[in-house]
């Protein structure tokens, strides 16, 4: 590792440049003072002197040119390390990712230092997102073997710096509101099925709090569109729980795309159902009894392998709602509308004949993995623009497009400078 941090501030001196005066898209800026500074390279910190130029016609901030032209980060990390410490930020905090490099032993950056690399990343993305996300998709190609496609919304509550401080209402198909302080964090996928529902692919995104997830319904539509432009032959599908919002989402997306040979499908989520289900036979024979478990197990195999089973869930809710009093039967009330405004959407035994996904387990590990298990961990509260910048990584890792993301994220750190009648 000394060698190659010998090696590599050899190298990052070669991009130093000692002319009277340059220019930087269409700016001139005359040399200033040589100074030393400090990068972090893979290998751990080199010392590199260097030229700071000072723009010729006003007062401004100076520039390095040796930074602009070898596409140092965060005026500290070499692409290379700025890359390794991304990909660690997207799944540890700030502190378990300094004591990881610690224990590898190579590079060792701060807390701070991986905190500013991803804040300073994010506006890059953001500003260029659209069309890279665009690139992305050019560079990837459609299985043969794919015959549906499924396109999946939901949100996760997360604690945002700054929100409301109070609950968040409930929402039709929803059993419970927020904890206050805390605001939903919007989920998508896109996902391709074969003719035995089996997953083939998974493009996952997450977006901070977002009025109507403009944002989200954006992506998601644009990647169903890049996707049905190569197989237009594709099933879709829209698969999500029965909140009301959700099926706004998906009807905006939808608009978005090209009229499809048949109608999208339209399928409630066989386990939210199930939950609906379930809090239905609580309400009937009591909490967790041996005949609220019967029924439970009962009905569930009805909604499930019978042609009939939504209505005959509701039939027996029905029933059991007008024998019920008190707290049951508005719990029974509740449920029965669940069921009775989902019910075009639960033709479960039809969906398994046509070898059609009734389960958004994707969208629910999305929102548990993309979401949960790094911005709702002990203490946390998140601002939009943090939060969202491990959500970016965290979207490209986990949608298997890092790699090509990083080579345009890590490329638009990279400037030309221009010398006075001298060759680029």
């Amino acid at each position: 590792m000394a060698l190659e941090c010998e090696l590599i501030s050899a190298e990052l001196s070669h991009y130093d440049i000692a002319a009277p005066e340059i220019e930087v898209a269409g700016t001139g800026y005359r040399r200033g003072v040589r100074l030393p500074e400090i990068y972090l390279t893979a290998a751990g910190r080199v010392s590199v002197a260097r030229y700071l130029y000072y723009p010729v016609a006003a007062k401004g901030k100076g520039i390095c040119p040796l930074e602009l032209r070898s596409g140092i980060i965060a005026g500290y990390f070499t692409p290379r390390a700025a890359r390794q410490g991304a990909f660690a930020m997207a799944h540890l905090t700030a502190g378990e990712s300094a004591d990881l490099f610690s224990e590898i032993g190579n590079m060792q950056p701060s807390r701070s230092s991986l905190d500013r690399l991803t804040k300073t990343l994010a506006p890059h993305w953001e500003d260029q997102r659209v069309v890279w996300e665009a690139q992305l998709r050019q560079t990837e190609t459609v299985p043969a073997t794919a015959t549906a496609l499924a396109i999946s919304v939901d949100g996760v509550l997360a604690p945002i710096r700054g929100a409301d401080k109070q609950a968040q209402a409930a929402q039709p198909g929803k059993h419970a509101s927020g904890p206050t302080g805390y605001k939903e964090v919007g989920c998508g996928t896109v996902t391709l099925y074969d003719r035995a529902a089996t997953r083939l692919q998974t493009v996952r995104y997450a977006r901070m709090p977002e009025s109507k997830k403009v944002t989200l319904q954006q992506q998601l539509a644009t990647e169903s569109a890049s996707i049905l432009a190569l197989r237009p032959d594709l099933r879709r599908v829209h698969l999500v729980d029965g909140a009301k919002d959700n099926w706004r989402l998906m009807n905006d997306i939808e608009a978005h795309l090209p009229a499809p040979p048949q109608a999208p499908i339209e399928i409630v989520d066989f386990y939210h159902a199930c939950d609906h289900l379930k809090n239905g036979c609580d309400a009937a024979w009591g909490e967790s009894t041996p005949e609220s478990q019967d029924y439970f197990a009962r009905l569930k195999t009805w909604l499930k392998e019978t042609d009939n089973g939504a209505e005959r869930v509701i039939r027996t809710l029905r029933f059991q709602c007008s024998l019920a009093r008190g707290n049951p039967h508005k719990r029974l009330e509740a449920e029965l509308t669940y069921f009775r405004n989902q019910q075009p959407r639960m033709h479960y035994a039809e969906y398994l004949r046509r070898h059609l996904p009734i389960a958004s387990g994707v969208m629910e590990a999305s929102c548990k993995t993309l979401v949960t298990q790094r911005l709702k961990r002990s203490g946390m509260a998140w601002t939009r623009d943090g939060g969202q910048a491990i959500l970016t990584l965290r979207s490209l890792i986990q949608s298997n497009r890092w790699r090509s993301a990083w080579t345009r994220l890590s490329a638009d750190f990279r400037k030309i400078v221009k010398v006075p009648n001298q060759p680029n």
